[in-house]
């Protein structure tokens, strides 16, 4: 069975994803090292205040994580929070795992009072729009095209029993 838990719970996962997460970005970002991705991925290790990262695990094995952030983006810190650091490992994708550790993200914020949250991607805006995100505009994440989506806390229904 697969478990959702605050990274700061589970941070004996964070160097095997760390290792992940550099590898799949090495072609976008070569001058991140491993060391630098634990560090940034080790800060989110905290309940009740951003940054917050959550590690799906099964078994004793880390499949994937997110995270909320106060900002995601250069230039960019008028938006906020961000949902950020969605990444399930090569072997558990197709699973539904992201979309999962997604709405604990989105959960989150919106217990958090957050009204919108914001993401970038370069290449996921497909899953993001299965999940409610709506493109905002196109910009630029360093050299790399990127799209800043948004989604805002769903509202409830107000239905009255007759």
């Amino acid at each position: 069975m697969i478990h959702i838990d605050y990274l700061a719970d589970v941070p004996e996962y964070a160097p095997e994803l760390a290792r992940a997460i550099s590898a799949h970005w090495q072609t976008r970002l070569p001058e991140e090292t491993y060391e630098e991705r634990y560090r940034k991925l080790m800060s989110h290790s905290q309940k009740d205040r951003l940054p917050i990262a959550w590690v799906a695990h099964e078994q004793g094995r880390p499949l994937g994580t997110s995270a909320l952030r106060v900002c995601d983006l250069n230039d960019r810190e008028d938006l906020t929070p961000w949902l950020a650091g969605v990444f399930v490992l090569p072997a558990h994708r197709g699973q539904g795992i992201a979309s999962r550790l997604c709405r604990v993200a989105e959960n989150h914020a919106w217990n958090l009072g957050y009204p919108r949250l914001y993401l970038h991607t370069p290449d996921q805006q497909a899953l993001y729009r299965r999940l409610g995100w709506q493109t905002r505009e196109q910009t630029l994440w360093g050299h790399i095209p990127t799209e800043i989506m948004d989604k805002t806390q769903p509202r409830l229904n107000n239905i009255t029993e007759a």
